[in-house]
């Protein structure tokens, strides 16, 4: 058994930018009515050619490529996601096949809005059990294509990308850079946040979530990073499921991260399901918000509804 590490992180988002402004024209709403409520300024959206696996292969593409690896280095592809529309090639092998790899291992998870850190710490156990040594992880949802775009309640939080990271096992004597995970769920409330229908369609109890998230989440994060050995105080980043800045920005303060950079994603990208966490991730790396080495905790919740967080060292 061996450990793990993040040693790149890539992300992408769709060109065609929604605004609120743009909403009001289709809904009855306006800018101040949704940046007082959830924080959010504008959202990117896929158009009916880009499938959630082209999205995701290119977030992946430039996980790749900032990690200075090959699609034939990566043994196994690991895609969260629930907005694949086809069972069969699943997004995983897709992705695969755009990047032109060889013959990883492939498979999707879904676990909706937690679905990257139960990718990210899947690809951590596979690992250390030596069944993989280096894995494409990656969060992507075109949350457009289940949405009721009539429903104000829902339309004005969506968007639509992917973050991917790269994860491969550590040398000999290094220390790891994934830490536990610590995850589960709250069945009774699986019926909070839904993706159900034909069409499927994303509906959600707003309220119930808001009150489970913000007091029920703080422990739990302590508890990650109590299993980490790191400190809230000593967090460099936190970065949460980025549903809505109401609950984002109370949460990262009952945790006590009091020194930490909090991701803010949701006000320039909306929900963007699993993709979120990945992407806000990536985006902190690439501004040089954050450096190499420093502790960053991960919390993904959401639907069903499922919560898995850890704490990773920073590419």
């Amino acid at each position: 058994m061996t450990g793990s590490r993040v040693v790149a992180v890539g992300h992408y988002q769709p060109a065609k930018v929604l605004t609120n402004d743009d909403l009001a024209a289709l809904v009855d709403t306006s800018d101040e009515w949704i940046r007082s409520r959830v924080g959010i300024e504008t959202r990117h959206i896929a158009g009916p050619d880009e499938p959630v696996d082209e999205l995701a292969a290119h977030a992946g593409a430039k996980a790749l490529a900032s990690a200075g690896l090959t699609p034939a280095d990566i043994d196994l592809v690991l895609v969260a996601t629930s907005t694949a529309v086809d069972r069969s090639p699943n997004t995983a092998a897709r992705v695969a096949a755009r990047l032109g790899m060889g013959s990883p291992a492939v498979m999707d998870l879904n676990v909706v809005c937690a679905g990257f850190t139960h990718a990210l710490a899947t690809a951590d156990h596979t690992v250390r059990a030596g069944a993989a040594t280096r894995a494409l992880v990656i969060g992507a949802d075109k949350m457009a294509d289940i949405t009721d775009w009539s429903d104000r309640t829902t339309c004005v939080l969506v968007g639509d990308g992917a973050g991917a990271a790269v994860v491969e096992a550590v040398r000999p004597g290094q220390d790891a850079g994934i830490g536990p995970v610590l995850w589960g769920s709250v069945p009774e409330m699986g019926h909070a946040v839904r993706i159900e229908g034909t069409p499927p369609r994303f509906a959600q109890e707003g309220q119930a979530v808001y009150r489970w998230a913000t007091t029920q989440l703080p422990p739990i994060a302590r508890k990650v990073c109590e299993r980490a050995g790191v400190a809230p105080e000593d967090l460099a980043a936190v970065v949460l499921h980025q549903a809505n800045l109401r609950i984002i920005e109370p949460v990262a303060q009952r945790i006590g991260a009091v020194n930490a950079v909090v991701a803010r994603d949701v006000v320039e990208s909306g929900n963007t399901s699993a993709a979120s966490i990945p992407m806000a991730l990536s985006k902190l790396v690439e501004r040089g918000e954050i450096t190499s080495g420093d502790p960053v905790l991960l919390f993904g919740f959401g639907g069903n509804l499922s919560y898995a967080g850890q704490v990773i060292r920073c590419p």
